[in-house]
């Protein structure tokens, strides 16, 4: 590994601390004779950029210094104002970028004003591992969708509850504090409402010190989501129930929680409606928990841009035990859902397997 692609290792570990608050997560090293004397993330919407924060960190040291930055920075005012201007009035000798930012406002533009104000730029350092990492931004971006992320907690033979409904817990601690801390990585989290029915979750994060809670949906094409559910007791995010004009007539106003009437899709809410309402309210993440139907139906048209299973040692047997994606049996291997660009780890006992769906060619 060169010594740029060392520092920009470390940008991007970095840029790992805005995920959540940011669908374009970025980190930024000043680097001056080999020492880091600046850091900086995006803490969130509106705060100022990871290269701002790496500046004001460096201060006049950042003169002639080396930044790294995982994104390319912007050159337009939106919330904030351009990181360009304030680079340039730092004066860094070289700015290197991971890769170019996809908005269509930037895309290249910043790079193009960091070299014409005499600033040495060096593009493409690490650039797919920074890519990977604002994956959520350049779909959100580029299609004003959020990316989409199912979890799925499973056993070996992929069961997710007895043929009596007993799910808790399938995986063990460890892997369910991973859960939390994704909860809390991402805008909104998804569930059907037979999980609301079958396991009440309160849909909240519960980790010491962690205040961000994203916005909680219910897919409810029926109307059936309980006035007394757990997720309107307990702390967490705002409750959306996702459901038709006739599930909306039967929830009527239902305290503590909105109702959102879409059209009806295959088997209940049309799905792709409801991911165009939730890129309208700038919801840019959405995790998936639950359960086998709406994971298959997401799956089946192809809603699903990352899928992570947890596997727990063990294997559950019996032909009532709950398989964890529903739906109609394909009828050949071909219509399988492929996972590419597969990666494995292990959390305390159970297996994390981390993949993007396709199709088998």
């Amino acid at each position: 590994m060169t010594t740029d692609e060392r520092f920009m290792a470390r940008a991007l570990r970095l840029a790992a601390r805005g995920l959540g608050c940011s669908a374009s997560p970025v980190g930024a090293l000043v680097v001056r004779e080999g020492r880091i004397v600046g850091r900086g993330y995006h803490p969130g919407p509106g705060q100022p950029h990871a290269e701002i924060h790496a500046l004001r960190e460096a201060g006049g040291l950042a003169r002639g210094a080396d930044l790294y930055v995982t994104l390319e920075p912007c050159c337009h005012w939106g919330r904030t104002g351009p990181c360009t201007q304030a680079v340039i009035a730092a004066g860094p000798a070289r700015v290197i970028v991971g890769c170019l930012d996809p908005n269509p406002r930037v895309a290249g533009q910043g790079v193009a004003a960091l070299r014409a104000a005499g600033i040495a730029v060096v593009t493409g350092v690490l650039e797919k591992a920074c890519r990977r990492g604002i994956e959520c931004h350049c779909k959100f971006i580029s299609t004003g969708l959020p990316f989409v992320t199912l979890k799925l907690a499973q056993t070996l033979d992929g069961r997710v509850a007895t043929a009596g409904g007993e799910s808790r817990w399938i995986t063990g601690e460890r892997a369910r504090a991973m859960v939390h801390r994704m909860r809390a990585r991402h805008h909104a989290v998804l569930v059907g409402i037979g999980t609301v029915l079958a396991d009440d979750p309160a849909l909240n994060v519960r980790l010491p010190r962690s205040r961000r809670h994203p916005v909680r949906v219910v897919v409810d094409s029926q109307g059936r989501f309980p006035p007394n559910a757990r997720m309107l007791r307990e702390p967490g995010g705002p409750v959306l129930i996702a459901t038709t004009t006739a599930g909306a007539l039967r929830l009527g106003a239902l305290s503590g929680a909105e109702v959102l009437a879409l059209p009806a899709g295959e088997g209940g809410v049309d799905l792709g409606a409801l991911l165009k309402a939730l890129g309208r309210r700038e919801l840019a993440t959405v995790l998936v928990e639950g359960g086998p139907t709406l994971a298959g139906a997401l799956l089946r048209q192809g809603l699903v841009d990352k899928a992570v299973f947890f596997v727990a040692p063990r294997v559950l047997g019996g032909a009532g035990s709950l398989g964890s994606v529903g739906g109609p049996d394909p009828g050949t291997l071909a219509e399988a859902v492929r996972l590419q660009e597969v990666s494995v780890r292990r959390v305390g006992e159970d297996l994390v397997i981390t993949g993007y769906p396709g199709r088998e060619a």
